[in-house]
């Protein structure tokens, strides 16, 4: 029996993010997802307000070819499908990453972790591998983005039995509030007693 869409508040979720296992393997992957695609994040316009103003946090800890493009461009750009995502240095990271041991992280979580901004990242980056889409009547859609170089992840939420909802626990829940994460968990519950999953 297929699971149907589910529904949360305003909120559509593909049923992939109830089922399927997932948890980041940064050892494994390298952070890849930030230097790998032809586009930055998808950022809101709020967003590229707040990485503005918080930019003086991280500028110093920036590689001189992602200044140039932030110089150049800003720290936000519309890629070809019109969607707003952060700058990219030739095509492929994003401006924000770096590297240490030989893993790609983000210079805006760092600055936030270690106390030096407010502004943690964009909830697209937050939320992955949930992807988040506006669709009519005022509803938004989470979708499953599969991705090969999440492989790991996948591995590893496959050892752990960590689900996707799960795994994104935290995200979801600064997302949405705690409210609506408890109201989803209901729905799995209720789906599990169904025998669905």
């Amino acid at each position: 029996m297929q699971i149907p869409i589910i529904q949360v508040g305003d909120v559509l979720l593909s049923p992939d993010i109830i089922t399927e296992k997932f948890c980041c393997d940064l050892d494994a992957c390298k952070g890849a997802c930030c230097v790998e695609g032809d586009a930055g994040a998808p950022v809101s316009l709020d967003e590229i307000g707040e990485i503005e103003d918080i930019l003086d946090a991280v500028w110093p800890q920036m590689s001189a070819r992602a200044q140039a493009v932030v110089d150049r461009q800003g720290v936000a750009y519309s890629d070809p499908e019109g969607e707003l995502v952060t700058s990219i240095v030739e095509g492929k990271d994003c401006v924000f990453t770096c590297h240490e041991g030989g893993v790609c992280l983000c210079l805006l979580e760092k600055a936030y972790r270690e106390g030096r901004s407010k502004f943690c990242k964009p909830a697209s980056c937050a939320l992955y591998p949930i992807r988040e889409k506006r669709i009519s009547g005022g509803f938004i859609g989470l979708n499953y983005h599969k991705w090969s170089v999440c492989a790991p992840a996948r591995k590893k939420g496959e050892e752990l039995g960590l689900h996707v909802y799960e795994f994104l626990k935290g995200p979801l829940v600064r997302r949405f509030g705690q409210a609506w994460y408890d109201e989803l968990l209901s729905v799995v519950d209720g789906l599990r007693k169904e025998g669905l999953i």
